[in-house]
């Protein structure tokens, strides 16, 4: 039976409305099935929509499901903002004074919030180590570039499936023009460093290899996996400001913050659409 349930769209990793990544969450979605959750992932057609049910793991505030319109994801980084925001806004309240704990198929993530910024911690990487030849020659086929351009290279999957290059240069990344049918089978992250005095130390490109292509405005689990390999191995500092989204004329900000042990991925988050849907 149909039931009218609270229904959000947000804009995450920016404060402007319309600047960032689009989101949507329905709340109350407790007896919603696989198949209709999939099916209105589909009908908004956004990269991803999540679902906020009561938590199963007594460690947690509330349960997020994220679906692409292809598949469920175990984790994703700006639907992770996204639905605390869209939790706290309907009145959730934590366990834990200052820190959120959300419930997804990763297991359990700690979010936590600084004035309206909010920050997720990284989830550890399920695969690392660099990428293979034929993995190299495909990216370089999809991107029209020489190996010789790729400075360093990565596995980053942290559940979506993540490889990374790192280029010369800001530039470099923002002239990419992609050929995604290439790029088949792939999610590929693009970094580069922006020059000394900008605003965000580097440049980040999210291109998708699934159905027909594209690319993500930002993208939170690109860049808690790209952190934690840009730190460990020394190619950037504790602490840095990403921007994405330019090549989309999206204005997106991703904070990271090495506090200890964790990376700590952070980014505003605006209210666009409040109302209900009928599910």
């Amino acid at each position: 039976m149909s039931m009218i349930r609270r229904f959000t769209q947000l804009d995450v990793f920016t404060a402007t409305p319309l600047l960032g990544n689009p989101l949507a969450v329905v709340h109350d979605a407790d007896g919603l099935s696989d198949a209709e959750m999939a099916a209105f992932a589909r009908w908004t057609n956004l990269s991803e929509t999540t679902f906020l049910l009561n938590p199963t793991d007594s460690g947690a505030d509330y349960q997020v499901r994220i679906f692409t319109p292809q598949r469920e994801l175990p984790f994703a980084g700006h639907p992770t903002l996204g639905s605390c925001r869209a939790w706290l806004a309907a009145g959730g309240l934590a366990k834990k004074p200052g820190v959120v704990v959300q419930q997804c198929a990763a297991g359990l993530i700690r979010v936590r919030q600084s004035g309206q910024r909010l920050a997720f911690a990284a989830p550890p990487c399920t695969r690392t180590g660099p990428l293979e030849p034929a993995v190299i020659a495909q990216i370089c086929r999809a991107l029209h570039i020489t190996p010789e351009a790729i400075q360093t290279h990565q596995w980053v999957d942290n559940g979506p499936g993540w490889c990374a290059i790192r280029l010369a240069s800001a530039e470099a990344v923002l002239a990419l023009q992609p050929d995604y049918t290439t790029l088949k089978g792939l999610k590929l992250g693009v970094v580069g460093a922006h020059a000394a005095g900008y605003e965000a130390q580097f440049e980040v490109r999210a291109l998708i290899g699934e159905g027909f292509g594209y690319e993500d405005p930002v993208t939170g689990s690109l860049n808690a996996s790209l952190a934690q390999w840009l730190i460990a191995s020394g190619q950037s500092a504790d602490h840095y400001v990403a921007s994405q989204g330019a090549a989309l004329r999206r204005y997106g900000r991703v904070h990271v913050e090495r506090e200890d042990d964790t990376i700590w991925i952070g980014g505003d988050v605006a209210a666009c659409v409040s109302g209900t849907v009928t599910l």
